[in-house]
């Protein structure tokens, strides 16, 4: 029996059949250290072919190939492309067992929390007649011969939703940008997690959703999920995402005169580019302890047409984005609910309105104000992971240069 086990494959199936026992000494180098296997028979239920790679090498840690190449010691590694072209083996690893079901919890948090203040969950098109952010970044295609393209966000049918009485919904689907990002953080095809609400003051209601909502789900993270994050932490070490009870908010304009007291030049009304948010988080962290904050009062310039412009200065707008360790993980406003003024902000913005005109033609009939937020699954655990690549997060990760698995 000892010869035919040993030439079994690694990875393969088996049923094992035998008799339990209790070791005379506790086992060691197990994870099962009280009780043993006197095994009777095996059966092959599915052989393995030769492996593209060890398991125990694409679970290797960066500090343990230092420690070994320190000792004189060369142990094999796993490169990125070599992993996602063989994703069915290499999410065998404990870390990326362990990253799964951090992702699985986060929707699963996203969920309870949002149906606690009372949103419902919707499923809405993702095959759309024009594009949805107003970008050239859409995968178009032929729709039984009118042009069409993919969902860049599940916007305009969230506002539809509170257009017909729904006041307070949510998504979680898929989402699609033909960016040509080859970047840490981008992907062609990621999972949204989208909210949208009626408002009845301010936007901040807004940010009081979402302030509860994050918490509850940081905290659900750490308490439930304790032991999945040490796995993690294990093979990809990180430091626990620092955040208050009550999530920081700053304005656009209080953020910039960080950076310029800090010695960054920049643009009062301009876009933030990724240095400039990476230099504000660790600004933010070192003055107030926390790597979660909300930024508010964006410019209107640099905002998707259907933001609502601030009534105090026009030249602001009612939107916001939130970061975690000094990356945006969510993009969200108060929308335009006149259909007068949203046909002349997508004008302004060289927006076909033709292509969007049901979805003006929503606000005709009264609706309330109303704004929302969407955010990245994938880059949620991402970043409160610690980890420094969005592909390792995303099952199947679709990005300019991969289609397949």
């Amino acid at each position: 029996m000892v010869k035919y086990a040993s030439a079994i494959p690694r990875e393969s199936i088996v049923d094992v059949e035998a008799t339990l026992v209790l070791p005379q000494a506790l086992i060691e180098a197990c994870s099962q250290s009280q009780v043993e296997l006197q095994v009777t028979a095996i059966h092959v239920v599915s052989r393995s072919a030769p492996l593209p790679f060890e398991v125990t090498d694409a679970a290797r840690s960066a500090e343990a190939v230092r420690k070994a190449a320190e000792a004189g010691k060369v142990l094999v590694t796993v490169g990125q492309d070599v992993r996602l072209d063989n994703r069915y083996v290499d999410l065998r690893t404990p870390a990326n067992q362990a990253i799964f079901r951090v992702q699985s919890a986060v929707c699963h948090l996203f969920r309870e929390s949002l149906q606690g203040q009372g949103f419902i969950e919707i499923h809405t098109p993702k095959l759309l007649s024009g594009a949805s952010e107003g970008g050239a970044a859409v995968f178009h295609f032929d729709y039984m011969g009118r042009p069409g393209c993919l969902a860049q966000s599940p916007q305009f049918y969230k506002q539809m939703a509170i257009c017909s009485d729904l006041a307070r919904v949510f998504e979680i689907g898929p989402v699609f940008r033909a960016e040509n990002s080859y970047t840490h953080r981008h992907l062609c095809e990621f999972t949204g997690l989208d909210m949208e609400m009626a408002i009845h003051e301010s936007y901040h209601e807004v940010l009081d959703v979402l302030d509860a909502l994050f918490v509850h789900m940081f905290k659900g993270l750490n308490e439930q999920y304790a032991r999945e994050l040490e796995v993690i932490g294990e093979q990809y070490p990180f430091e626990p995402l620092k955040f208050l009870p009550k999530t920081l908010r700053l304005t656009f304009a209080e953020g910039i005169q960080m950076l310029q007291e800090a010695g960054y030049d920049v643009d009062p009304f301009g876009d933030l580019n990724t240095e400039l948010e990476r230099a504000l988080g660790k600004l933010v962290k070192d003055k107030y302890n926390t790597e979660f904050y909300m930024l508010h009062r964006y410019p209107l310039a640099i905002r998707p047409f259907y933001t609502m412009p601030c009534k105090d200065d026009n030249r602001y707008s009612c939107s916001f984005v939130i970061f975690i360790r000094g990356e945006e993980i969510i993009s969200g406003a108060q929308r335009v609910h006149d259909p007068v003024l949203l046909t002349q902000r997508a004008v302004e913005l060289g927006l076909p309105v033709d292509t969007i005109q049901s979805y003006i033609d929503s606000f005709k009939y009264g609706v309330p104000p109303h704004g929302g937020a969407g955010v990245g699954m994938e880059r949620v655990v991402m970043l409160f992971c610690g980890l420094d690549n969005i592909r390792k997060t995303s099952m199947f990760p679709r990005d300019p240069k991969r289609l397949t698995p």
